[in-house]
C-alpha cells in the first residue's frame, strides 16, 4: 500500500539534509573569508612599512589606498550582477580578493582603536551574530516580512552616513551607528533563515549550488563586518 505520509517526511528529511549541508558550507566559507581579511587587516596594520602603501606623504589616502576603499564595492557588485556569467571557480577567486582587500581597508582600525576594543568588540559581535543566525536558522516565524523593512531603513541609513559625511555631526553619527546595529542584527537573522530556504528548495547541482554557497557566505560576511563596525563605532576606545 502507498504510503504518502512516509514519502512526505522522507522528503522533509531530505530537503532538510541538504539545507544543513548548504548552511554548512555558507558558514565554512565565511569564516575563511573573515579569517583571510582578519590576517590581512593584522599585517598591514601592525607594519608600517604596509600601511605606507595605503597613506600618501601628506598623510590622506595614496592611489592604492583609495583603490582598497572604493574596489570592495565593485567587486560586490561584480559578484551579485555577474552570478549568472561567472563560474564558480571565479566567484571563488574574486571573493578572496574581495576578502584581502577588505582586510587592507580594515587596516586603519588598528591605528584608530585600541587592540583590545577591536578585539572585545569582535567577541561581542560574534556572540551577537551567532545568536542571531541560530534564530534565524531555527525559528518557525516568516521573517520575510521584518526583512522587508530592515533593508528598507537600510537604504535610510546608507542616505543618512552620505548626509552626515557632510555634516559630520557627532550625535548624529552615533545615533546612526545606534541604528546600524539594529539593522544588521535583524539581517542576519533574516538572511540565515532566507540561505536557508535557498538550501532545501535548490536541487543538488554541484556547479550552480556550490555558486550559491559563495554569495550566501558573501551576504553573512557582510552583515557581519558591517554589524563589527558599527559597535565598534558604538563602544571602541580610541588610542
Amino acid at each position: 500500500m502507498y504510503n504518502q505520509s512516509y514519502d512526505s517526511s522522507h522528503v522533509r528529511e531530505l530537503d532538510g539534509a541538504i539545507a544543513k549541508t548548504f548552511m554548512s558550507n555558507v558558514f565554512s566559507w565565511m569564516g575563511i573569508a573573515l579569517a583571510i581579511t582578519a590576517a590581512t587587516a593584522y599585517l598591514f596594520g601592525t607594519d608600517m612599512e604596509m600601511m605606507r602603501l595605503l597613506l600618501s606623504e601628506t598623510g590622506g589616502m595614496s592611489a592604492l589606498g583609495w583603490v582598497v576603499t572604493l574596489a570592495p564595492l565593485g567587486l560586490v557588485l561584480l559578484m551579485g550582477m555577474g552570478f549568472q556569467r561567472m563560474n564558480y571557480t571565479t566567484l571563488v577567486v574574486v571573493f578572496g580578493i574581495y576578502s584581502v582587500l577588505m582586510g587592507m581597508s580594515l587596516s586603519f582600525l588598528i591605528l584608530i582603536y585600541t587592540s583590545a576594543s577591536i578585539f572585545k568588540t569582535f567577541l561581542i559581535t560574534s556572540l551577537m551574530f551567532g545568536f542571531m543566525a541560530f534564530l534565524g536558522y531555527t525559528t518557525k516565524t516568516d521573517l520575510t516580512k521584518m526583512g522587508s523593512i530592515l533593508m528598507m531603513a537600510l537604504f535610510g541609513l546608507i542616505i543618512a552616513s552620505l548626509v552626515n559625511f557632510f555634516m559630520k555631526s557627532a550625535a548624529f553619527d552615533y545615533f546612526i551607528s545606534f541604528i546600524g546595529v539594529i539593522i544588521f542584527t535583524g539581517l542576519t537573522a533574516y538572511d540565515v533563515q532566507k540561505l536557508k530556504r535557498i538550501g532545501s528548495g535548490v536541487e543538488y547541482q554541484g556547479a550552480e549550488m556550490a555558486k550559491l554557497t559563495i554569495l550566501g557566505a558573501l551576504t553573512l560576511y557582510l552583515d557581519f563586518i558591517n554589524l563589527f563596525l558599527f559597535l565598534l563605532r558604538l563602544f571602541g576606545d580610541r588610542k
